[in-house]
């Protein structure tokens, strides 16, 4: 039996490693993915709406199919939506971000390019992950529409009942 003389040592020898072991498979560090521009793309998805984003280092300047980002979100809810990236990672005014988005409401678009920003952040700066992540924003919102089923007036919401 294996000289054991610590907890440690014990929970090693019943786990059947050691902590030290060479050859231990550690989880590669991150690297940052930059396009030949210095440019990091993402792709971000909300309810029907898909958002190309490329982010870059720069002034803090948003534009969303052309048009600067107050033209295309004009209520501030949204604009404020596409600011929480940013504000999580403590980077505000730092990037500028080019986005291309269809699909959907308006609602939705902001929500796939917050989406889409916070992954091109994370791929443009690794160390950006952890707070993206903890506030939830590098996770896809799933929630769509339910669609309407056969008999029903809505997708749940039955006809009127009539017992005679």
């Amino acid at each position: 039996m294996a000289d054991i003389k610590s907890l440690d040592d014990l929970k090693s020898a019943v786990s059947g490693s050691t902590a030290d072991a060479p050859g231990t498979p550690m989880a590669a560090p991150r690297v940052a993915v930059r396009d030949a521009l210095g440019r990091s793309y993402a792709t971000g998805k909300r309810k029907n709406a898909v958002a190309r984003v490329w982010v870059k280092p720069g002034t803090g300047k948003v534009t969303v199919n052309g048009k600067e980002m107050a033209a295309y979100f004009a209520r501030p809810v949204l604009q404020m939506i596409l600011k929480q990236p940013f504000t999580i990672a403590n980077v505000e005014g730092q990037f500028d971000v080019m986005a291309t988005v269809v699909g959907g409401g308006l609602s939705g678009q902001a929500g796939a390019v917050k989406h889409g920003i916070s992954k091109a952040l994370q791929l443009y700066e690794p160390g950006l992950r952890g707070a993206l992540k903890a506030a939830g924003f590098l996770t896809r919102d799933s929630r769509v529409v339910e669609r309407k089923k056969y008999g029903k007036a809505k997708a749940r919401k039955s006809f009127q009942f009539s017992k005679r």
